[in-house]
């Protein structure tokens, strides 16, 4: 993930800072709890494609 582009991209729905998890190639709002998908290397940043976290992944 490049990181200029993290540093600008933002959660559509609160706005708040995202996290890269590289791992599972998504993109992570620690405030909703939802994590969105990358793919072929582009952020899906859409609320209804987004997923919840588990209560594991919130930590």
């Amino acid at each position: 993930m490049n990181k200029q582009l993290l540093d600008i991209v933002a959660c559509p729905t609160c706005h708040g800072h995202l996290e890269y998890d590289e791992q599972h190639q998504r993109l992570i709002c620690r405030i909703e709890k939802l994590a969105y998908p990358i793919k072929n290397g582009i952020p899906i940043l859409l609320a209804e494609q987004a997923e919840t976290l588990s209560q594991s992944e919130e930590q």
